[in-house]
Protein backbone atom coordinates (compact mmCIF):
# COMPACT_ATOMS: atom_id res chain seq x y z
CA UNK A 1 0.00 0.00 0.00
CA UNK A 2 1.43 3.23 -1.00
CA UNK A 3 1.56 6.12 1.51
CA UNK A 4 1.31 9.52 0.10
CA UNK A 5 3.31 12.19 1.96
CA UNK A 6 1.85 15.62 2.14
CA UNK A 7 4.30 18.14 0.91
CA UNK A 8 3.69 21.67 1.93
CA UNK A 9 4.13 24.09 -0.86
CA UNK A 10 7.01 26.50 -0.63
CA UNK A 11 6.12 29.85 0.72
CA UNK A 12 6.22 32.40 -1.95
CA UNK A 13 9.24 34.66 -1.73
CA UNK A 14 8.62 38.24 -0.81
CA UNK A 15 9.49 40.54 -3.61
CA UNK A 16 12.78 42.30 -3.03
CA UNK A 17 12.46 45.95 -2.31
CA UNK A 18 14.29 48.04 -4.77
CA UNK A 19 17.41 49.58 -3.27
CA UNK A 20 17.31 53.22 -2.71
CA UNK A 21 20.01 54.78 -4.76
CA UNK A 22 21.68 57.75 -3.17
CA UNK A 23 22.49 60.60 -5.44
CA UNK A 24 26.13 60.67 -6.19
CA UNK A 25 27.87 63.30 -4.03
CA UNK A 26 30.28 65.69 -5.53
CA UNK A 27 33.89 64.78 -4.89
CA UNK A 28 35.37 66.65 -1.94
CA UNK A 29 37.68 69.44 -2.96
CA UNK A 30 40.53 70.41 -0.65
CA UNK A 31 41.52 74.02 -0.45
CA UNK A 32 45.10 74.63 -1.40
CA UNK A 33 46.83 77.39 0.57
CA UNK A 34 48.50 80.03 -1.48
CA UNK A 35 52.17 80.51 -0.73
CA UNK A 36 52.47 82.82 2.26
CA UNK A 37 48.89 82.24 3.44
CA UNK A 38 49.96 79.71 6.04
CA UNK A 39 48.13 76.94 7.87
CA UNK A 40 47.59 75.86 11.47
CA UNK A 41 47.63 72.33 12.89
CA UNK A 42 47.74 70.72 16.30
CA UNK A 43 50.85 68.76 17.13
CA UNK A 44 50.88 65.45 19.07
CA UNK A 45 52.13 67.23 22.19
CA UNK A 46 49.05 69.45 22.24
CA UNK A 47 50.67 72.63 20.98
CA UNK A 48 49.46 74.37 17.86
CA UNK A 49 51.80 75.14 15.00
CA UNK A 50 51.33 77.70 12.27
CA UNK A 51 53.49 77.73 9.16
CA UNK A 52 53.90 80.35 6.47
CA UNK A 53 56.41 81.30 3.81
CA UNK A 54 58.71 84.24 4.58
CA UNK A 55 61.63 85.95 2.85
CA UNK A 56 65.05 85.79 4.54
CA UNK A 57 67.63 88.56 4.63
CA UNK A 58 69.65 86.77 1.92
CA UNK A 59 66.64 86.69 -0.45
CA UNK A 60 65.52 83.06 0.00
CA UNK A 61 61.89 82.00 0.46
CA UNK A 62 61.57 79.57 3.38
CA UNK A 63 58.77 78.23 5.54
CA UNK A 64 58.75 79.48 9.11
CA UNK A 65 56.81 78.04 12.05
CA UNK A 66 55.21 79.75 15.02
CA UNK A 67 53.85 77.95 18.08
CA UNK A 68 51.28 78.50 20.80
CA UNK A 69 48.99 76.78 23.31
CA UNK A 70 45.77 77.74 21.52
CA UNK A 71 44.61 78.06 17.93
CA UNK A 72 43.83 81.73 18.49
CA UNK A 73 47.32 82.46 19.82
CA UNK A 74 48.99 80.84 16.82
CA UNK A 75 46.59 82.56 14.43
CA UNK A 76 47.55 85.93 15.89
CA UNK A 77 51.28 85.18 15.54
CA UNK A 78 50.80 83.87 12.04
CA UNK A 79 48.84 86.95 11.00
CA UNK A 80 51.64 89.21 12.29
CA UNK A 81 54.25 87.12 10.48
CA UNK A 82 52.33 87.39 7.22
CA UNK A 83 51.80 91.13 7.67
CA UNK A 84 55.54 91.64 8.26
CA UNK A 85 56.32 89.68 5.11
CA UNK A 86 53.85 91.71 3.06
CA UNK A 87 55.37 94.96 4.35
CA UNK A 88 58.83 93.88 3.19
CA UNK A 89 60.29 92.83 6.53
CA UNK A 90 62.87 90.08 6.24
CA UNK A 91 63.70 87.22 8.58
CA UNK A 92 67.26 86.75 9.84
CA UNK A 93 69.04 83.83 8.20
CA UNK A 94 72.59 83.86 9.57
CA UNK A 95 73.91 80.92 11.58
CA UNK A 96 76.90 82.90 12.87
CA UNK A 97 77.63 83.00 16.56
CA UNK A 98 78.02 86.32 18.30
CA UNK A 99 81.77 85.69 18.68
CA UNK A 100 82.18 85.05 14.93
CA UNK A 101 80.33 88.21 14.00
CA UNK A 102 82.26 90.32 16.54
CA UNK A 103 85.56 89.16 15.02
CA UNK A 104 84.22 89.91 11.54
CA UNK A 105 82.93 93.34 12.63
CA UNK A 106 86.29 94.36 14.06
CA UNK A 107 88.14 93.65 10.81
CA UNK A 108 85.52 94.64 8.22
CA UNK A 109 83.86 97.62 9.91
CA UNK A 110 85.74 99.06 12.90
CA UNK A 111 89.27 98.90 11.50
CA UNK A 112 88.38 101.18 8.58
CA UNK A 113 86.32 103.68 10.56
CA UNK A 114 88.08 104.55 13.80
CA UNK A 115 91.54 105.55 15.00
CA UNK A 116 94.05 102.90 16.03
CA UNK A 117 93.58 103.73 19.71
CA UNK A 118 89.81 103.38 19.47
CA UNK A 119 90.18 100.12 17.55
CA UNK A 120 92.51 98.77 20.24
CA UNK A 121 89.96 99.76 22.89
CA UNK A 122 87.14 98.02 20.98
CA UNK A 123 89.21 94.88 20.53
CA UNK A 124 90.14 94.74 24.22
CA UNK A 125 86.54 95.18 25.39
CA UNK A 126 85.21 92.61 22.93
CA UNK A 127 87.87 90.04 23.87
CA UNK A 128 87.63 90.57 27.63
CA UNK A 129 83.90 90.98 28.09
CA UNK A 130 81.53 90.61 25.13
CA UNK A 131 82.84 87.31 23.77
CA UNK A 132 82.98 85.56 27.19
CA UNK A 133 79.44 86.81 27.92
CA UNK A 134 77.63 86.26 24.61
CA UNK A 135 80.09 84.63 22.21
CA UNK A 136 78.57 81.12 22.13
CA UNK A 137 75.03 82.26 21.37
CA UNK A 138 73.70 82.41 17.81
CA UNK A 139 73.59 85.99 16.59
CA UNK A 140 69.99 85.62 15.47
CA UNK A 141 68.84 84.22 18.84
CA UNK A 142 70.42 86.91 21.02
CA UNK A 143 67.60 88.51 23.04
CA UNK A 144 67.41 91.73 25.12
CA UNK A 145 67.18 89.77 28.38
CA UNK A 146 70.44 87.94 27.49
CA UNK A 147 72.26 91.27 27.15
CA UNK A 148 70.65 92.77 30.24
CA UNK A 149 71.51 89.73 32.35
CA UNK A 150 75.09 89.60 31.04
CA UNK A 151 75.81 93.27 31.75
CA UNK A 152 74.29 92.93 35.21
CA UNK A 153 76.54 89.92 35.86
CA UNK A 154 79.64 92.03 35.21
CA UNK A 155 78.71 94.25 38.15
CA UNK A 156 78.19 91.28 40.46
CA UNK A 157 81.12 88.95 39.70
CA UNK A 158 84.74 89.71 40.63
CA UNK A 159 86.68 89.92 37.36
CA UNK A 160 89.91 88.78 39.02
CA UNK A 161 88.19 85.49 39.78
CA UNK A 162 86.26 85.25 36.50
CA UNK A 163 89.24 85.93 34.21
CA UNK A 164 91.99 84.38 36.31
CA UNK A 165 93.97 87.63 36.50
CA UNK A 166 95.54 86.85 39.86
CA UNK A 167 96.52 83.35 38.81
CA UNK A 168 98.39 84.73 35.80
CA UNK A 169 100.05 87.40 37.99
CA UNK A 170 101.22 84.75 40.46
CA UNK A 171 102.60 82.60 37.63
CA UNK A 172 104.63 85.54 36.28
CA UNK A 173 105.92 86.29 39.77
CA UNK A 174 106.96 82.65 40.22
CA UNK A 175 109.04 82.85 37.02
CA UNK A 176 110.79 86.02 38.25
CA UNK A 177 111.53 84.47 41.66
CA UNK A 178 113.09 81.46 39.97
CA UNK A 179 115.35 83.74 37.90
CA UNK A 180 116.64 85.41 41.06
CA UNK A 181 117.45 82.16 42.82
CA UNK A 182 121.18 81.89 43.60
CA UNK A 183 121.89 85.51 42.68
CA UNK A 184 123.11 88.04 45.23
CA UNK A 185 120.40 90.47 46.22
CA UNK A 186 120.70 93.88 44.58
CA UNK A 187 120.58 96.94 46.77
CA UNK A 188 117.67 98.65 45.01
CA UNK A 189 115.92 95.57 43.66
CA UNK A 190 112.14 95.82 43.62
CA UNK A 191 110.15 93.27 45.54
CA UNK A 192 108.37 90.68 43.36
CA UNK A 193 104.67 91.10 43.95
CA UNK A 194 102.52 88.14 42.95
CA UNK A 195 98.88 87.45 43.68
CA UNK A 196 97.09 89.95 45.88
CA UNK A 197 93.64 88.43 46.25
CA UNK A 198 91.94 85.54 44.44
CA UNK A 199 95.01 83.31 43.98
CA UNK A 200 96.17 83.65 47.58
CA UNK A 201 95.97 80.77 50.00
CA UNK A 202 93.65 81.13 51.82
CA UNK A 203 91.73 82.88 49.04
CA UNK A 204 90.75 86.51 49.49
CA UNK A 205 88.39 88.09 46.96
CA UNK A 206 88.99 91.75 46.13
CA UNK A 207 85.51 92.23 44.59
CA UNK A 208 86.99 93.86 41.50
CA UNK A 209 83.79 94.34 39.51
CA UNK A 210 83.26 96.34 36.35
CA UNK A 211 82.42 100.03 36.80
CA UNK A 212 79.17 101.64 35.67
CA UNK A 213 81.08 103.60 33.01
CA UNK A 214 82.51 100.41 31.47
CA UNK A 215 79.08 98.79 31.42
CA UNK A 216 77.65 101.80 29.59
CA UNK A 217 80.57 101.71 27.13
CA UNK A 218 79.98 97.99 26.49
CA UNK A 219 76.30 98.65 25.86
CA UNK A 220 77.09 101.40 23.35
CA UNK A 221 79.66 99.19 21.61
CA UNK A 222 77.28 96.22 21.33
CA UNK A 223 74.53 98.52 20.07
CA UNK A 224 76.85 99.81 17.31
CA UNK A 225 77.84 96.25 16.34
CA UNK A 226 74.24 95.03 16.09
CA UNK A 227 73.22 98.11 14.13
CA UNK A 228 75.75 97.19 11.45
CA UNK A 229 74.34 93.65 11.44
CA UNK A 230 70.93 95.22 10.68
CA UNK A 231 71.70 98.06 8.26
CA UNK A 232 75.05 97.18 6.67
CA UNK A 233 75.14 93.37 6.52
CA UNK A 234 71.36 92.78 6.65
CA UNK A 235 71.77 89.73 8.86
CA UNK A 236 69.38 90.90 11.57
CA UNK A 237 66.01 92.58 11.22
CA UNK A 238 66.20 94.61 14.43
CA UNK A 239 68.74 95.91 16.92
CA UNK A 240 67.79 94.33 20.25
CA UNK A 241 70.39 96.40 22.15
CA UNK A 242 68.29 99.52 21.48
CA UNK A 243 65.54 98.08 23.67
CA UNK A 244 67.76 98.01 26.77
CA UNK A 245 67.77 100.90 29.22
CA UNK A 246 70.54 100.92 31.80
CA UNK A 247 70.45 102.56 35.18
CA UNK A 248 72.58 105.70 34.89
CA UNK A 249 73.91 106.33 38.37
CA UNK A 250 75.16 109.69 39.53
CA UNK A 251 78.60 110.56 38.21
CA UNK A 252 80.46 113.44 39.89
CA UNK A 253 81.55 116.16 37.50
CA UNK A 254 85.17 117.19 37.27
CA UNK A 255 85.88 120.55 38.78
CA UNK A 256 88.57 122.63 37.11
CA UNK A 257 91.29 124.22 39.19
CA UNK A 258 90.99 127.87 40.00
CA UNK A 259 93.68 130.25 38.77
CA UNK A 260 95.15 130.41 42.29
CA UNK A 261 95.45 126.60 42.53
CA UNK A 262 97.00 126.32 39.08
CA UNK A 263 99.53 129.05 39.87
CA UNK A 264 100.42 127.39 43.17
CA UNK A 265 100.95 124.05 41.44
CA UNK A 266 103.24 125.56 38.78
CA UNK A 267 105.28 127.29 41.47
CA UNK A 268 105.68 123.99 43.29
CA UNK A 269 107.02 122.10 40.20
CA UNK A 270 109.12 124.99 38.90
CA UNK A 271 112.36 122.99 39.23
CA UNK A 272 110.94 119.89 37.57
CA UNK A 273 112.46 118.93 34.21
CA UNK A 274 109.03 118.93 32.57
CA UNK A 275 107.48 121.94 34.27
CA UNK A 276 106.82 123.39 30.79
CA UNK A 277 104.67 120.34 29.93
CA UNK A 278 102.38 120.98 32.89
CA UNK A 279 102.27 124.67 32.02
CA UNK A 280 101.18 123.88 28.45
CA UNK A 281 98.49 121.47 29.65
CA UNK A 282 97.10 123.95 32.19
CA UNK A 283 97.35 127.05 30.03
CA UNK A 284 96.17 125.69 26.68
CA UNK A 285 93.96 122.79 27.72
CA UNK A 286 95.73 120.26 25.51
CA UNK A 287 95.05 116.56 25.90
CA UNK A 288 98.00 114.53 27.16
CA UNK A 289 98.51 112.87 23.75
CA UNK A 290 98.37 116.24 22.01
CA UNK A 291 100.96 117.78 24.33
CA UNK A 292 103.32 114.80 24.09
CA UNK A 293 102.93 114.70 20.30
CA UNK A 294 104.11 118.29 19.86
CA UNK A 295 107.23 118.76 17.77
CA UNK A 296 109.40 121.86 17.74
CA UNK A 297 108.27 122.32 14.14
CA UNK A 298 104.75 122.90 15.51
CA UNK A 299 105.89 125.64 17.90
CA UNK A 300 106.46 129.21 16.67
CA UNK A 301 107.86 131.10 19.65
CA UNK A 302 108.56 134.19 17.58
CA UNK A 303 104.88 134.65 16.75
CA UNK A 304 103.58 133.07 19.98
CA UNK A 305 101.72 130.24 18.22
CA UNK A 306 101.37 126.46 18.60
CA UNK A 307 99.79 124.24 15.93
CA UNK A 308 98.11 121.03 17.15
CA UNK A 309 97.81 118.49 14.32
CA UNK A 310 98.96 115.16 15.77
CA UNK A 311 98.90 113.21 19.01
CA UNK A 312 100.92 110.47 20.67
CA UNK A 313 99.03 107.24 21.42
CA UNK A 314 99.85 103.85 22.86
CA UNK A 315 98.59 101.12 20.53
CA UNK A 316 99.18 97.44 21.30
CA UNK A 317 101.94 98.39 23.74
CA UNK A 318 103.82 100.66 21.31
CA UNK A 319 103.86 104.47 21.13
CA UNK A 320 102.69 105.83 17.79
CA UNK A 321 102.01 109.26 16.37
CA UNK A 322 98.54 109.58 14.94
CA UNK A 323 95.72 111.94 14.18
CA UNK A 324 94.06 114.05 16.82
CA UNK A 325 90.72 112.93 18.23
CA UNK A 326 88.42 114.86 15.89
CA UNK A 327 88.75 117.11 12.85
CA UNK A 328 87.99 120.09 15.09
CA UNK A 329 90.92 119.19 17.33
CA UNK A 330 93.37 120.36 14.66
CA UNK A 331 93.89 123.98 15.60
CA UNK A 332 96.23 126.96 15.85
CA UNK A 333 96.54 128.29 19.40
CA UNK A 334 97.87 131.62 20.63
CA UNK A 335 100.44 131.17 23.40
CA UNK A 336 100.49 133.60 26.36
CA UNK A 337 103.77 135.42 27.04
CA UNK A 338 104.59 133.63 30.35
CA UNK A 339 104.23 130.28 28.61
CA UNK A 340 106.48 131.41 25.76
CA UNK A 341 109.20 132.20 28.32
CA UNK A 342 108.77 128.78 29.94
CA UNK A 343 109.10 127.04 26.57
CA UNK A 344 112.28 129.01 25.73
CA UNK A 345 113.86 127.89 29.02
CA UNK A 346 112.75 124.29 28.31
CA UNK A 347 114.29 124.37 24.81
CA UNK A 348 117.58 125.67 26.18
CA UNK A 349 117.70 122.86 28.77
CA UNK A 350 116.95 120.31 26.08
CA UNK A 351 119.77 121.69 23.90
CA UNK A 352 122.23 121.08 26.73
CA UNK A 353 121.02 117.48 27.07
CA UNK A 354 121.60 116.93 23.34
CA UNK A 355 125.32 117.25 23.90
CA UNK A 356 125.34 113.72 25.36
CA UNK A 357 126.27 110.76 23.19
CA UNK A 358 123.06 108.88 24.04
CA UNK A 359 120.71 111.58 22.74
CA UNK A 360 118.31 110.50 19.99
CA UNK A 361 116.82 113.57 18.42
CA UNK A 362 113.18 112.93 17.58
CA UNK A 363 112.24 116.58 17.39
CA UNK A 364 109.77 116.32 20.28
CA UNK A 365 109.11 119.25 22.58
CA UNK A 366 108.56 116.90 25.51
CA UNK A 367 110.58 113.71 25.38
CA UNK A 368 112.45 111.25 27.54
CA UNK A 369 115.87 112.15 28.93
CA UNK A 370 117.48 110.75 25.77
CA UNK A 371 115.12 112.49 23.30
CA UNK A 372 112.77 109.62 22.41
CA UNK A 373 108.98 109.77 22.53
CA UNK A 374 107.27 108.94 25.80
CA UNK A 375 103.68 108.54 26.97
CA UNK A 376 104.56 110.16 30.28
CA UNK A 377 107.16 112.64 29.18
CA UNK A 378 109.75 111.08 31.51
Amino acid sequence: MTTLAFIEPDEPEEPKKPRKTQPKSKPKTTKRNVNGEGNIRQRPNGLYEGRAYVITTDGREVRKSVYGKTWEEVHQKLTKLQADTMSGKRVASSTQTVAEYLDYWLEEHARHRVRDTTFASYKWLITKYLIPLFGKKKLTTLRPNDVRRGLFQLQQVCQCCAQGKEKAREERAAVERKKREGRPARKNAKAIVGARCCALVPQVCCRSTVSDGTVRYLHRLLRAVLQDAVSEDEILTENIAKKIRLNHKYRPKFKAWSRAKATKFLEFIREDRLNALYAVALSLGLRRGEALGLGWSDVDLDNDLIRVNQALHRVDGALKLGDVKTDGSTRLIAVPKPLVSALRVHRAAQAQAQAGNSWQDGGYVFSTMIGTRSSRGT
